[in-house]
Parts: C-alpha cells; structure tokens; sequence
C-alpha cells in the first residue's frame, strides 16, 4: 500500500530514518546496518525506507550529509569567534570530547569503512568533511592573514591537514588512548611556538619572514 502524501508526515518519517540510520551506525555498526534496523531504530515500516530514500545506500548517504549539517551548524558560532591557532587547538579538542561523547565519533569510524568499498557512500562522506573543511578554511584565512607567518602557509592544503589530523585522532584514540592525548598535546606545543613568533617585535618579525623566505628560494 503507498504511503499517505502527506508533506509533513512524509518529513517527519524522512527524519527518524535519518535519525534511526545515524543511531545504527553508531550502535551497530556498518555491517549490521540494513532496511530492517534502521526502520527499527526510527520506530517506522521497513518499505518506508525505500519509499523515501530509494535504497539503503542513498538512506546512508542522506544521513551522512543530514548529521554533519547538524553538527556544523551547531559549531558554526563558535568557530567564526576564534581568533588564533591556539583557540582553534583548543576548540578542537573540546570538540572532540563532544563529538565521542555523543557518539558521532563512531558514526564517522563506521561511514569511513563502509566508504572503502561503496562509491556513493564515499562521495556522501567526502561532502560532510568538505563542510567542515570549509570552516576550518575560513578560520585559518582569518586568523594567517594577521600573522607574520601568513605568506608562508596555505589555509586551503592546511585546512585539509587539520581536518584530517583530527579525523585520525579521533578514530586512532579507540585503539591508543594516551597516544591520542600525546599528539593533541604535541599540536598544542605547536600553536604555543607559532603564538611566541606572531608576540615578536617588528624587527624580530622581519627576521623570521627574511629567513623563512630564504628557505623557500
């Protein structure tokens, strides 16, 4: 029997799909992740799944895009008011003791996988990082262009760099723990080198520039 065409019924139910695939991933895992269990997950009719999203895959990749809009909505704020690399370190890790806590860090772990092996999965998840790629870009454009060091780096490749720094170290903490906490202290150290160079005079400045700049030629 089709479904009612109710607009606001059909997105309630496209919702707790939604919600119910994120929650199997996270509780489940990918291989254990079907029609069956996310419809039971949202508290729906398993035919609802195709009925809205087609296939599973597509349900997976709807999700995908669906809990990272959420996630990066819920940061955006708080991004645009860093102000240097250090805040930014440092808001990553706090993010990163949310995002565990909530259990995203798993969903991401659980989509990666499934990504190695099911193309249109892996376009799903390189789209939601690219959101938080586009963020990460627009802090480090803000925070390089006022620092002496700005002309030698490129926030486009860097943000890339942080986003994916911070992928690994999410998925690496559950194998390495003090690991984990070893290299976000590592990056801290970083950020504190970086901040001592942008507190030197102007003369000093010139010096790190001319001798960065020579390194280059």
């Amino acid at each position: 029997m089709t479904p009612a065409k109710d607009p606001a019924k059909g997105q309630e139910t496209r919702t707790k799909l939604l919600d119910g695939a994120l929650r199997t991933l996270t509780e489940q895992g990918i291989a254990k992740t079907s029609a069956r269990t996310i419809a039971a997950a949202a508290g729906v009719n398993q035919a609802l799944v195709f009925y809205h999203f087609g296939s599973v895959d597509e349900l997976l990749s709807e999700a995908c895009r669906h809990g990272t809009e959420q996630r990066v909505t819920r940061y955006r704020e708080r991004l645009s008011a860093l102000s240097s690399l250090s805040e930014l370190l440092a808001f990553g890790r706090e993010m990163h003791e949310e995002e565990r806590e909530a259990g995203h860090v798993a969903v991401l772990g659980q989509l990666l996988a499934g990504a190695q092996t099911q193309p249109r999965l892996a376009a799903a998840t390189a789209a939601g990082l690219a959101l938080w790629i586009e963020e990460i870009e627009k802090v480090l454009t803000r925070v390089l262009s006022a620092s002496p060091l700005g002309e030698f780096v490129d926030p486009v490749g860097l943000s890339r760099a942080v986003a994916a720094s911070f992928v690994g170290l999410e998925l690496y903490e559950g194998v390495d723990p003090l690991g984990t906490e070893r290299a976000l202290a590592s990056l801290e150290q970083l950020s504190t080198l970086v901040t001592a160079v942008e507190d030197l005079g102007p003369i000093a400045q010139r010096a790190v520039r001319h001798g960065l700049r020579r390194t280059r030629t």
